[in-house]
């Protein structure tokens, strides 16, 4: 490959790994681009798990042999089969060697190959039927994070000294990639997480519950909704400090998501101030409004605060057509705020009647929605006074 080519290849790899939107596309994109580049026939993306003394494939790409997944969940080897990871990449190169490729081939060192012959990596060559391969270490934010390796079949030209020195190359390009896709991870983490409890936040309940009524409307699937109000969190706030009110609201958020466990799938979220929510897509409204009465119960046993007033909504009670996300959180709305006028230690449930509950009814028109339907979401917790 010419050295124009060689440049257009960087180019294509960084450019594919720029465009990724999750880590998943960045390490595919980072594989087969590092193929691509070297003429290769397979490649895979390993990072070194230091806490567990082990190279743990990410991603598998090219002509993979049967035991070989795109995605692996389990394909990890212990570094000490592989010893240039702890000993080259930590120890030599911490002492101010360089972090170069290497070459190896089935038939054993290739020309010019440092000492150190793994036979790991060598059988694993014969075993898939590849002929040689290429090693390149990831080096990120100074310390080894792991290793890019592109081989080629069995009678294939073998790699020599150029492909070596172009693949170290092409690990510093994947390394910034991963650096980036690592940064805009953690940007659409904190985008969609609450700072305070960890769980979801009301943007990313309104992007989920907006795919989950499309799934409703497309196959029928059990939309659910649980809105809740955490009681008595202005009062502890003015009496005992903000500090002690964030340690309520932070309890109840680990209440939330132990309940939120018992239903698969859902997400458990704060929607701003003293508003959380639950929203679970698939399990039947039956085992929603008993989880909801499981949190409602442990709510009560917190040390701080005044419990919770619960309001659930569900797509498979008689609530009548829901064909947009913002209908059924005004039906989880009106239910929560006729649990906290009713002071309700269990939740009241849109369109069912329990014993003492009268039945929750919110027609589409605007003049028939509660009297603070529209409340304003994200208040502060120092806004807040109707507790």
């Amino acid at each position: 490959m010419g050295e124009d080519n060689r440049l257009a290849a960087v180019v294509g790899l960084a450019q594919g790994m720029a465009a990724a939107h999750s880590s998943r596309e960045a390490w595919r994109a980072a594989a087969s681009g590092a193929c691509r580049a070297l003429g290769g026939s397979f490649a895979a993306l390993s990072v070194w798990e230091r806490e567990l003394g082990r190279l743990r494939v990410l991603v598998n790409v090219g002509d993979r042999a049967p035991d070989e997944e795109e995605f692996p969940e389990r394909e990890a080897y212990p570094v000490h089969q592989f010893p240039e990871i702890t000993e080259f990449l930590h120890e030599r190169w911490a002492g101010g060697g360089e972090p170069n490729a290497w070459v190896e081939t089935a038939e054993g060192p290739a020309a010019g190959r440092r000492p150190g012959y793994v036979h790991q990596r060598v059988a694993a060559l014969r075993r898939r039927g590849r002929g040689c391969c290429v090693v390149a270490p990831i080096v990120l934010h100074g310390r080894a994070w792991g290793e890019l390796y592109v081989a080629r079949p069995t009678g294939a030209p073998l790699f020599g000294r150029e492909d070596a020195d172009f693949a170290t190359v092409l690990a510093a390009v994947v390394a910034a990639g991963i650096a980036q896709a690592e940064r805009l991870e953690e940007a659409r983490r904190l985008a969609y997480t609450d700072a305070l409890t960890g769980l979801a936040n009301r943007r990313a309940v309104d992007g989920r519950l907006d795919e989950a009524i499309d799934r409703h409307r497309a196959e029928g699937v059990v939309v659910s909704l649980v809105v809740c109000d955490l009681n008595g969190l202005k009062r502890v706030n003015d009496t005992r400090g903000h500090a002690v009110g964030d340690r309520l609201l932070e309890r109840f958020g680990s209440v939330l998501s132990l309940c939120g466990a018992m239903l698969p799938g859902a997400l458990a979220a704060r929607l701003g101030g003293d508003e959380f929510c639950l929203l679970a897509v698939g399990p039947s409204a039956d085992e929603v409004v008993r989880t909801a009465d499981e949190l409602c119960r442990r709510a009560a046993e917190l040390e701080l605060g005044d419990g919770v007033a619960c309001g659930v909504a569900s797509t498979a009670d008689p609530i009548g057509p829901v064909v947009s996300a913002r209908r059924l959180f005004r039906l989880a709305d009106a239910a929560q705020y006729q649990a906290k006028a009713m002071r309700a230690t269990k939740p009241v449930v849109a369109g069912r009647e329990g014993p003492d509950d009268p039945v929750v009814r919110l027609a589409d028109s605007p003049s028939t929605e509660p009297p603070a339907g529209e409340r304003r979401r994200f208040r502060g917790r120092r806004d807040v006074t109707d507790r």
